[in-house]
């Protein structure tokens, strides 16, 4: 099969219609229109509902988008190893991830701490957590890294570290001043979460399930930016990974409230897409490097046998076993 056809399919996809799809790919718009007729052909079944104002795929066009990606990125590997260069990786991660710890794994991976073999060239996206998912399940990253949020994990994944979990707030919050904070203190102050699903709300819902019973949380829909700067303008307290806040920790913008009752941590978890050539090697060097760039190696000794070393098919990514004070 033509990859111009598969090409001209998901263009149309990403792109909403056949003319966006056409200027997007530098064709006219009647070449783009025979390649999908000739895909259509091919298969023997109508991949799009053509309409006035653009086109979309049918259900079968759906069903064949994933494995049409999967075809362009595969034949685009071939090209790069029948030229000789180095394989790319294409990596996705959450940006408190990206800025505080990624730069250190990937800077190790290239300088060959993941063996002997040349390093892949990597390609980073740093993303929310929802534009990451959808960019996974496109097949257009081959490897995701992320905070767990407890939503179940499909496909080859791993716990690489966790992150120690730290309650914020604002260096003037009433409850900054104190040296310990019990739950029952906690109830008088609103928690902030910076969107529906992130590991912000996972922490407070479900490893603050019983610490925060009957806390009052407002959602923010927008940035983990824009959460803390309404944090440190006083506007609440909220429970985040370390990582995510290492500089407003570091500079004073925020400061960590101590509870009374420990908070547990929180795992980061990668998964990667299968039958990947020659990136699967470079897949699991960065899955090693990762691992010894572990942010809290103690919780991950005891996480034992089920811990980050196990890569899993199907299972939920769990969180992190519970930090001893």
């Amino acid at each position: 099969m033509d990859s111009r056809y598969l090409r001209a399919l998901v263009a149309v996809a990403e792109h909403g219609g056949i003319s966006a799809a056409a200027q997007a790919l530098g064709y006219a718009q009647s070449s783009v229109s025979a390649q999908l007729k000739r895909l259509e052909a091919d298969l023997g079944i109508g991949v799009l509902v053509r309409a006035g104002t653009g086109a979309v795929l049918t259900e079968a066009g759906s069903r064949l988008l994933p494995y049409a990606r999967e075809a362009l990125e595969l034949e685009e590997r071939m090209r790069r190893a029948a030229r000789g260069e180095r394989t790319r990786l294409r990596v996705g991660a959450q940006e408190s991830l990206a800025h505080a710890w990624m730069p250190e794994v990937l800077a190790a991976l290239e300088y060959g701490a993941g063996g002997p073999d040349p390093a892949a060239e990597t390609v980073l996206t740093v993303a929310a957590r929802g534009f990451l998912d959808q960019s996974f399940a496109a097949g257009e990253l081959d490897l995701v890294l992320q905070y767990d949020n407890a939503v179940r994990v499909d496909g080859p994944h791993a716990v690489v570290g966790h992150d120690r979990t730290v309650l914020l707030a604002a260096p003037g919050h009433p409850l900054a001043r104190r040296e310990q904070v019990t739950p029952e203190q906690l109830l008088r102050y609103d928690f902030l979460v910076a969107e529906r699903g992130c590991t912000s709300q996972m922490l407070v819902d479900r490893l603050g399930r019983d610490l925060l019973a009957g806390v009052r949380q407002t959602l923010l829909q927008g940035s983990l930016a824009a959460l803390l700067r309404l944090i440190g303008h006083g506007q609440g307290v909220t429970l985040l990974p370390e990582l995510a806040v290492a500089r407003e920790l570091r500079e004073g913008e925020l400061v960590e409230v101590r509870l009374t009752e420990p908070v547990r941590p929180v795992s980061i978890v990668a998964r990667w897409r299968t039958r990947l050539g020659p990136a699967e090697a470079a897949v699991h060097a960065l899955l090693d490097v990762a691992r010894r760039a572990d942010p809290l190696p103690e919780v991950t000794a005891q996480a034992g046998a089920g811990g980050p070393g196990q890569e899993r098919g199907g299972a939920p990514a769990g969180p992190g076993p519970q930090r001893p004070r």
